[in-house]
């Protein structure tokens, strides 16, 4: 219960503080441009506050934290109300730039946020783990990759934290991108190597990555240890104990704790009994165990019943720049996530990536209130990302977006005449239709997620 409440309060920070930084651009620019501006509404809905400014300006806090808009005056949704003394006032009535300008302002005021969120992050100092490998095997292992190796530069950029790493590693995964990986070893030797991830099985989905490269961080690596066995289970008829440690898994050596469930599916297929040899009181033991069939994450696997030694890592570095330093540093991490998330997006275009990856308010919400426990540092770093996707977003060229009006303000500018208002609304339904289609497919994403 204390998760959920505290997910909706983080979500509606987090869409308080975007929505209204991303209006208040449109609001600035329209007052510059000398548009009248009716209404200024965080939030949709009946209003929960208002307050009306010297200019007629309404401020609203309504009562559904999902968004926002601001209201400008404009003859073709008033007709026959404008004073014709207010008609300069008017958004239809403004030069295209003007209007251009406008429209650009939401996202644009987005991305000033974005690294300005990045920078205070910087400044503040964000935790993390060091880069440093841990277990290898499969293919990171086949690349040269080995324990003890710090990477310190993927594809040329330098990586200076496992966040860093993993998610440009994960992500060319998902798009079966080859990597080149600068290392150093635990002497400090440098040595280059590729990461074939466009060998990756097709099968392989975006929670199965990283376990199919096959790289362990350092701070996650442990010995395979039982931790726990469940009562009834094939691990119990088996003889296993708590506090076994995993010699070999059908005659396959297992070296860490991610390595023995990919081992026991390898074994175990077709319901085979296999071999186990543990260390026990500094002896080894071998014990014939039986794994069954169960629904696990979504998918059927075959399972011991058997709880692994869980680490407890601790951060181990520090992101932390001065005022001025962090000002290249957030422009930079502003770059970098705006090329990984237009790569996202073009890899569900292009189906190189599933649209699993899509996510709604539920996941939005639930990471909001993961990133608040993690400390200020994380959560901006959050803030920053949804800014950032926000920006992109609302850049698309979909009607109803800003990126829509923007598309028919620039066929004004190279037609000479503002677009059929047949044109308009026939864009209007197709936008929502395609942004309600988008919104239903995000929902159904986060509540497979939770239901897995």
């Amino acid at each position: 219960m204390n998760a959920f409440f505290g997910s909706v309060w983080w979500l509606i920070v987090t869409m308080g503080v975007l929505v209204t930084f991303h209006e208040f651009g449109h609001f600035i620019v329209a007052r510059r441009c000398g548009v009248r501006v009716l209404r200024f509404s965080v939030g949709f809905g009946p209003a929960l506050w208002s307050r009306v400014d010297r200019h007629g300006t309404e401020f609203v806090v309504a009562a559904i934290p999902l968004g926002g808009y601001v209201k400008m005056l404009d003859e073709r949704e008033m007709e026959g109300v404008v004073d014709p003394e207010e008609l300069q006032g008017a958004h239809n009535r403004q030069p295209v730039a003007n209007r251009m300008a406008i429209s650009a302002a939401g996202p644009v005021f987005n991305l000033v946020f974005t690294v300005f969120a990045f920078w205070l992050m910087f400044v503040i100092g964000k935790p993390d783990y060091q880069p440093i490998v841990g277990h290898v095997d499969r293919i990171a292992a086949s690349a040269g990759l080995q324990s003890g190796d710090r990477i310190t530069a993927i594809d040329g950029h330098e990586v200076e934290t496992w966040t860093d790493a993993s998610v440009e590693i994960i992500q060319a995964g998902i798009n079966r991108h080859d990597l080149a990986l600068a290392v150093a070893d635990r002497d400090g030797r440098m040595r280059e190597l590729r990461l074939p991830l466009s060998k990756l099985p097709p099968s392989v989905g975006e929670k199965d990555v990283f376990a199919a490269i096959g790289i362990v961080p350092q701070q996650w690596s442990l010995p395979p240890t039982v931790a726990s066995i469940e009562p009834g289970s094939a691990a119990e008829s088996a003889g296993l104990k708590v506090g076994d440690r995993f010699l070999s898994i059908g005659g396959e050596s297992a070296n860490d704790r991610s390595d023995v469930p990919a081992i026991i599916q390898r074994h175990a297929e077709g319901g085979r009994a296999i071999r186990l040899e543990v260390l026990r009181d500094g002896a080894t033991v071998a014990l014939d165990a039986k794994p069954v069939r169960r629904e696990q994450d979504g998918r059927t696997a075959w399972v011991l019943g058997i709880g692994m030694e869980v680490p407890q890592p601790k951060y181990d570095a520090t992101l932390h720049y001065g005022p001025l330093a962090a000002i290249p540093k957030a422009l930079d991490e502003t770059w970098q996530r705006t090329r990984q998330t237009l790569t996202m997006l073009w890899g569900m275009v292009s189906g190189q990536a599933s649209l699993k990856n899509l996510s709604g308010v539920i996941t939005i919400a639930q990471a909001a209130n993961g990133y608040a426990q993690l400390g200020i540092a994380w959560f901006l770093d959050f803030l920053a990302i949804i800014s950032l996707s926000l920006a992109i977003l609302n850049l698309l060229p979909i009607p109803v977006l800003d990126g829509g009006h923007l598309l028919y303000y620039l066929i004004e500018m190279i037609k000479g005449s503002p677009v059929s208002e047949r044109m308009q609304i026939a864009g209007q339904y197709v936008g929502l239709t395609l942004l309600m289609a988008l919104m239903g497919l995000a929902f159904y994403n986060d509540i497979l997620r939770i239901a897995s």
